[in-house]
């Protein structure tokens, strides 16, 4: 580029609960943007095997910082956000020094990234939210209580919404919040949900030591905490083998988190250990087989008020495998899944069990919903899909107030296929873990 052309728009993506590119919503959206002509920059923490301080991915530049603590109380919390704040803070500095930025796209959790945003509006950078979980509800479901702190967290809920330009919802619950609680124009808040790279979930052949000698398998992937459920899976495991007699299915469960000790202590209490797999944090390759290889993937997030409006990728990605699903009736997981899954009672370990045995046993309905999924991601709700929306969103950003020298990014000939069939897909769903 000469100096006599414009620079392109820049983006500075600042995500503080996953490290990038593992947070594959985040890195989904970095990698479109890039490929449209923008330049970016992300922030994000160390983890999960990125522990580079710095690396340039496909053009992208990735800032990490290290992280104290993974936090479970709200004692954790006080100390996670604080040191997080402060690495985003000097790293957006030194972002803005090195590459420049034009925008900043805040993801929670935390809310409190608007702080940052607040700070470079003075500035003239803008700043837009991108709605990843709905905090005042994930509180009260972690902790059972509306107290001084879900105050705070619904406070600072409306602060962000005030401080952004635009929002980014990851579903239609979303969006109806950020209007209703955010305060925020119709018009300034755009679905884009988490939907899966196809090029990168796709099925792998089965490997059967993922069964462990066993005929079957069922899979999980997703975070290790409270809200996930898996005590309650748990629960299921143990009354399909105890109670049902059921010693042909292995377990398989993938992904780290807070809860991590206690769930592998209160398998082994539960005598399920040789039932049970805990895989912990793996790479695509062999995860990917693991679920592929799964007769069935389960979601057993508890019905709470956060769950029941919240999509996640777990259920996207399984979809794109071609895997049939259990899960509880949470709304949007039922937006999303429709004939993919079964649906068992709110929180309700034996049914949950049942409707696992029911898929285990009846091979035909497996690959009926099995084949529902997958023609569904492919059709309405992968990122091809959302990608579209995403450039709108900016395109709309950067057409309220655009400044003179400021050219739109190249167009994308994949983004502009893509553009052409967004409108007869329809959107329903989130994403989040």
């Amino acid at each position: 580029m000469s100096r006599a052309e414009p620079s392109p728009r820049r983006i500075l993506i600042i995500v503080e609960n996953l490290p990038v590119p593992f947070d594959r919503r985040v890195w989904c959206e970095a990698t479109s943007l890039r490929k449209a002509g923008y330049e970016v920059s992300v922030i994000c923490p160390k983890g999960r095997g990125h522990d580079a301080s710095y690396e340039c991915l496909e053009g992208i530049h990735i800032y990490r910082h290290p992280m104290p603590v993974e936090a479970r109380g709200i004692a954790a919390y006080l100390i996670e956000y604080p040191v997080a704040l402060f690495w985003e803070m000097w790293l957006s500095i030194k972002v803005a020094w090195k590459h420049g930025f034009d925008v900043i796209q805040g993801c929670n959790p935390p809310d409190l990234i608007f702080l940052i945003g607040l700070l470079f509006r003075l500035g003239g950078k803008r700043f837009v939210f991108d709605h990843h979980d709905v905090n005042p509800e994930l509180y009260e479901a972690k902790f059972g209580r509306r107290d001084m702190f879900w105050q705070l967290l619904r406070l600072v809920e409306y602060l962000t919404f005030k401080t952004a330009s635009i929002s980014i919802a990851t579903n239609e619950s979303y969006r109806e919040i950020a209007i209703r609680r955010g305060r925020m124009p119709a018009d300034r808040v755009f679905v884009v949900r988490s939907g899966p790279n196809l090029e990168r979930v796709r099925a792998r052949p089965a490997d059967p030591a993922w069964r462990n000698g066993r005929r079957y398998s069922v899979g999980y992937v997703g975070v290790i905490g409270q809200s996930e459920g898996i005590d309650l899976l748990l629960q299921s495991i143990g009354h399909i083998v105890h109670d049902l007699g059921r010693t042909d299915i292995q377990f398989n469960i993938a992904g780290t988190g807070p809860e991590w000790n206690a769930v592998v202590k209160l398998c082994e209490e539960m005598r399920l250990s040789d039932y049970v797999n805990f895989t912990g944090a793996v790479a695509d390759e062999p995860l990917f087989t693991m679920l592929s290889t799964a007769e069935v993937c389960v979601n057993p997030d508890r019905v709470t008020p956060m769950n029941d409006i919240s999509t996640m990728n777990k259920i996207m990605e399984y979809m794109a495998l071609g895997r049939p699903i259990v899960q509880f009736d949470v709304r949007e997981g039922r937006r999303s899944a429709l004939d993919a899954s079964l649906y068992a009672a709110k929180n309700d370990p034996k049914d949950f069990a049942s409707k696992i045995i029911t898929l285990i046993d009846d091979p035909s309905l497996r690959q009926t919903m099995g084949a529902f999924g997958r023609s569904r991601v492919e059709r309405a709700l992968s990122w091809t899909h959302e990608e579209p929306k995403l450039l709108a969103a900016y395109e709309a950003l950067f057409a309220a107030k655009a400044p003179a020298q400021r050219p739109a990014p190249r167009a994308n000939p994949t983004a502009e296929r893509s553009t052409s069939h967004s409108s007869a897909n329809a959107a329903a769903g989130r994403a989040s873990s």
